[in-house]
């Protein structure tokens, strides 16, 4: 397969209608932190790749020039309606203290997922491989047994969790199980505490804790402040009742504002709520974030109404996506309305650890990192079925996908291959065009 040839003003018109849509509405309402965002993206082509989810999922149904038009290989009226996670690249990994108490190491961040084709998921790691690769200066070759290392891995436990194999035998990757930079990320969570996240964001006064000013915050007026402890209210009631064992941890101690300049949350308002905790000591108040919800990007290439209608609004897909996908999630977790758009509710983790690939140069390493994330890949994809305790994905995820793979195993590993080395061209091509549109004061509203 070869990627089809576009000269560069035709594409940059198409990337420019694809950020039109994607990005139009927030890019007018704040354009300061799009050219924040942009800046990021126009680091480096994976860094432009994290940001575009957009372009991504355009491109692969367009024409289906990157062969996943719906009915693609491995995909039937199963597997084509699975819980996916929507923008997996290699650096969405990291930790989290789950629900008991333990810190994992998983798939994170789920602002984009949605229900859709299983191999979209791994189309899109499989395009950040060849990105980061690239930018290591592997190989086409080294590319190659990294993406087939991935697929074989994937492949192992999806059929491994469909033929009934006990707990024991595909542990979560845990400080007990981990091994390498996996490990590593785990023991640096460790060795974090609440008490420097609280002394980072806030202060002590007359006895009691407070926000501190500066740092990005903003002081809100009345008639905000109101307005967000109406949906923290609100909120309050999305909680699994676990969760609210102890009324006064909801205490609110205080309120802030605060606006989104990352990659992904460009332009979206958010606000931080500081809370008494489990106990009355200090060290031990919680900060979550109510942060509003983004349209995901597969979203608008899924017309199901039953997958569109079964959510309330974005920050609900999100909850219910996230508690489907990671077992024994946030606590915290949960969603509310603010100005009647959807809101994400979680906590301000003290133990979130992202995978540092800056490190990570030996092949054999990079290989090995690749094959946990391959097996995380479809843990995260077998939780989310009829035992996820939704509806709308109502049957075995593991066995559906196990299935479809069983009827052409040779073929797997090779769509991926395929995919990785064109769609890596094809955005590193991309990325030179985006900031020459952007360098060159052609990307409108800015």
């Amino acid at each position: 397969m070869s990627v089809p040839q576009l000269n560069d003003e035709h594409r940059g018109e198409e990337i420019l209608a694809v950020f039109d849509t994607a990005f139009g509405e927030l890019l007018a309402a704040d354009p300061a932190a799009f050219r924040v965002k942009f800046r990021k993206m126009a680091a480096s082509a994976f860094a432009f790749y994290r940001g575009t989810a957009a372009l991504f999922y355009h491109d692969l149904t367009a024409n289906n020039q990157f062969g996943s038009k719906r009915g693609g290989p491995y995909l039937d009226d199963r597997t084509s309606r699975v819980w996916i996670h929507g923008d997996l690249h290699a650096e969405n990994f990291g930790t989290y203290m789950d629900s008991n108490g333990r810190l994992v190491f998983n798939v994170n961040d789920f602002d984009e997922a949605y229900v859709g084709p299983f191999t979209w998921d791994l189309k899109r790691f499989a395009g950040s491989i060849a990105l980061l690769g690239y930018a290591k200066a592997l190989s086409d070759e080294q590319i190659t047994e990294l993406v087939k290392i991935y697929a074989a891995a994937y492949r192992e436990r999806v059929h491994a969790l469909a033929t009934g194999a006990k707990s024991d035998e595909v542990p979560p990757f845990t400080l007990d199980t981990a091994d390498g930079p996996l490990l590593g990320a785990l023991r640096t969570a460790r060795s974090l505490t609440r008490f420097e996240l609280l002394d980072s964001m806030t202060e002590i006064r007359d006895y009691e804790r407070r926000f501190a000013s500066g740092g990005g915050s903003i002081e809100l007026d009345a008639a905000t402040r109101y307005k967000v402890l109406a949906a923290f209210d609100g909120y309050l009631e999305t909680l699994p009742e676990s969760s609210l064992d102890r009324p006064d941890s909801y205490r609110v101690k205080d309120v802030v504002g605060r606006r989104g300049i990352g990659i992904g949350s460009a332009g979206l308002p958010s606000y931080n709520i500081l809370l008494e905790g489990n106990s009355d000591a200090l060290e031990n108040d919680v900060v979550i974030y109510i942060k509003q919800a983004q349209t995901p990007a597969v979203s608008r290439h899924i017309t199901d109404a039953a997958i569109r209608d079964y959510f309330q609004h974005e920050g609900h897909r999100t909850v219910i996506s996230q508690r489907a996908l990671q077992a024994h999630a946030d606590p915290w977790l949960g969603w509310t309305e603010l100005d009647g758009s959807g809101q994400l509710v979680a906590e301000v983790s003290p133990y979130a650890v992202d995978l540092d690939w800056s490190d990570i140069d030996d092949p054999e390493e990079i290989a090995a990192v690749v094959a946990d994330l391959g097996r995380a890949t479809a843990t995260m994809h077998a939780a989310a079925d009829d035992q996820s305790g939704e509806s709308l994905v109502p049957f075995s995820t593991e066995r559906a996908i196990d299935a479809a793979i069983a009827a052409d195993e040779d073929g797997f590993a090779g769509i991926l291959v395929d995919f990785a080395h064109d769609y890596g061209t094809r955005a590193r091509a991309d990325h030179q065009i985006f900031v020459d549109l952007f360098r060159n004061g052609r990307i409108p509203g800015l």
